[in-house]
């Protein structure tokens, strides 16, 4: 039987049929640049991708595989593929041997080098950083507000020195009760205290070490309830002493981002963000959630975000601040409904089956045990509610760090990252939902798109007399550009729009050096020529990349208005926009609101507050109010499923415009 593609059938002599071919085993060899080759063993018939999970390489591929986005580009070095040519690779780059790994099928020993922006995604993820001014500021202005709303320092965590009496044949106490009596002196009468198992594990060595002087931290559970959840020698405050360490956890869609915090004090001694591991198999939670149903799927989700993301994290902070990982006390999470489900390890597939029942909206809190999380096993890990099938925990979680629960004016919060977002309301009320934006904003389904790593174009400016773009590139000094990222891809849209060179419609109107149409007749725009590249290819964005383009602004726009027309207000309703997200550092909001993603509002009033996932846990972890006033909020926020709201359509195909059909809601003439 005839193959397809590179298939050489005389290099298999020992597969006499077909059938028989597909059971023979190859090796599949990953070469990556600055790393040891990945070996791993193939069926014949399965994709070069198939083999990248397999091996955990965690190549790019924001279609989920099904070869749409061209993301996931390798060259093959050795070795037979069935590997039929695509439009995202040209003539001449096949012939030197690139193909899409979700598209390449093996028939033999391979061999496949892996380019650097197939894994940009993992190796170059630029996400929050507190270190740099402008979060730092917006960080630091949340911790002054959390402690003016005396969302402060109630942890329920406290530490206790004290020296006991040896014990000796006429007073042969353990050391146990030794302990607790002391303990029940300092902390008053009336406290009922016992032990972990983790404490009492340690506690004779602990005693023995310091002749029977120690430091123990202990939990308040309810009332004059304490737990001695840890044990160290000694009793004088010395740098080796303890210090209550808690940990703020992120878990996005595409990123993951953690903070390490002395909650003694609330200061922040490290910070750490990667890509979520989760990635490689698929960059929407709709590809994740049907990969949970597959036989094994859930557990290897799981371990894709704890056990090769969170944990490594957790690692690096420690090691920074010079804390070993058991010293964390506290935990606090928060993320979206399906990540919520796989961080926990709950299957999540009712999520998307009608009616979209979530397994749970509030988990309690858990124990560090019980999540498998490298921390104190008795650390509480308190998880930021959800409200809906697709409005989780960080949207409550930037609901409280955004402050709007307590704010008198109406206000919306645009969270924008793999998907968005929205909330609205003020102290009164609270609704929020999800919009179907789709991977457009980390790059997904746009040719020269490309998430926020080194190598992005996350600034563009055009000079409406030349059509000569102006760029800034994410990365150090002469870092070549790779791709357009998310704010990148707004810059550029409303720039052509305001030069004239697209229309509403998005289809280049106006031609030259840069703007042109191919032999099909689909118009370009060229940003970057390939000698100026990273990849030496030309950056251009076409037409269908528009297209891609606004429908995903178009959904945002038409959510907030649908949310707005279900509440009987208008755009005017709105005196404050908080924008948070890691795409949201990087947005130009004139242009934004030029295209029509954003209401046509004074730019004074948008303001951006960062990762308010983040901000958010932080205050759970801080404040055990805080967390009480987060769940407070997801019980009383009002949820929007806009799929079954009969506006949505005719709002969103009216936003598939620049910036409108409704030139009024700009200013224009409609």
């Amino acid at each position: 039987m005839p193959l397809s593609g590179d298939r050489v059938v005389a290099n298999h002599r020992d597969c006499d049929t077909l059938i028989i071919m597909e059971a023979c085993t190859y090796t599949l060899t990953f070469k990556v640049a600055g790393a040891q080759d990945l070996k791993v063993p193939m069926v014949s018939g399965e994709s070069i991708w198939e083999g990248a999970k397999k091996a955990n390489l965690a190549i790019d591929a924001p279609c989920s595989g099904n070869g749409t986005c061209g993301k996931c580009r390798v060259k093959l070095l050795s070795g037979t593929v069935d590997s039929k040519e695509t439009r995202h690779i040209a003539p001449e780059e096949y012939r030197d041997g690139y193909r899409l790994a979700c598209s390449s099928t093996i028939r033999s020993d391979t061999t496949v080098f892996v380019p650097s922006s197939a894994l940009a995604y993992q190796n170059r993820m630029k996400v929050t950083d507190l270190r740099t001014s402008r979060e730092q500021g917006v960080f630091t202005a949340f911790q002054g507000e959390l402690r003016d709303m005396g969302f402060w320092g109630d942890q329920g965590l406290m530490v206790v020195r004290v020296q006991l009496q040896a014990p000796a044949l006429e007073d042969p106490m353990a050391d146990r009760e030794r302990l607790l009596r002391a303990a029940a002196e300092q902390i008053g009468t009336g406290a009922s205290i016992r032990f972990s198992l983790h404490a009492l594990r340690k506690l004779p060595q602990v005693l023995r070490s310091a002749d029977f002087s120690c430091t123990g931290v202990l939990r308040q559970e309810v009332d004059q309830t304490y737990t001695f959840l840890d044990l160290f020698p000694g009793n004088e405050q010395e740098p080796a002493s303890p210090v209550l360490v808690g940990l703020a956890i992120d878990i996005g869609t595409t990123s993951v981002s953690i903070l390490l915090v002395n909650l003694q004090t609330g200061e922040a001694l490290a910070v750490g963000s990667a890509g979520n591991g989760q990635i490689r198999y698929g960059a929407d939670v709709i590809s994740r959630i049907i990969e949970s149903t597959r036989p094994g799927g859930l557990e290897r989700l799981h371990k894709a975000v704890t056990d090769a993301c969170i944990e490594p994290l957790i690692s690096q902070v420690c090691h920074t601040a010079g804390f070993p990982p058991e010293r964390i006390y506290r935990v606090a999470v928060a993320a979206n409904t399906t990540m919520t489900h796989l961080f926990l390890g709950v299957p999540p597939e009712h999520l998307r089956l009608e009616p979209y029942v979530p397994a749970f909206f509030d988990t309690g809190t858990l124990r560090g045990a019980d999540l498998g999380l490298g921390v104190h096993p008795d650390a509480e890990v308190e998880i930021a509610p959800g409200i809906g099938s697709y409005v989780g925990g960080d949207i409550t979680a930037g609901a409280f760090s955004s402050l709007l629960f307590k704010k008198e004016s109406l206000s919306l919060l645009i969270d924008l990252g793999t998907n968005g977002e929205l909330v609205f309301g003020n102290g009164e009320f609270l609704m929020a939902c999800a919009c179907s934006a789709g991977p457009a904003f980390e790059g997904g389904d746009i040719s020269c798109g490309m998430r926020a790593t080194d190598g992005a174009i996350e600034a563009c400016s055009i000079d409406e007399n030349t059509l000569e773009p102006v760029l800034k590139i994410i990365g150090p000094p002469g870092q070549k550009p790779l791709g357009l990222c998310g704010s990148g891809l707004i810059d550029t849209i409303g720039e052509l729009f305001r030069c004239g060179i697209i229309n509403a419609k998005g289809r280049i109107v106006q031609e030259g050096n840069r703007a042109c149409r191919d032999e099909w007749g689909i118009g370009s725009y060229t940003l970057v020529y390939a000698d100026r590249s990273e990849s030496g290819r030309d950056i251009v964005l076409t037409e269908t990349d528009l297209d891609n383009f606004i429908r995903a602004k178009g959904a945002i726009f038409s959510a907030i208005r649908t949310m707005l027309t279900m509440l009987d207000f208008t755009m005017d309703a709105i005196e404050t926009v908080y924008v948070s997200g890691g795409i949201g550092s990087g947005i130009n909001v004139q242009n934004a609101i030029r295209i029509g993603m954003f209401p046509k509002l004074p730019l004074e009033q948008y303001h951006y507050i960062g990762n308010s996932s983040l901000s958010g846990a932080y205050g759970m972890l801080t404040s055990r109010k805080a967390a009480e006033k987060v769940l407070e909020i997801g019980r009383g926020m009002t949820y929007l499923e806009l799929s079954s709201h009969p506006s949505y359509m005719d709002e969103f195909v009216a936003a598939c415009f620049i910036p409108h059909t409704d030139g009024t809601l700009f200013n224009l003439d409609a």
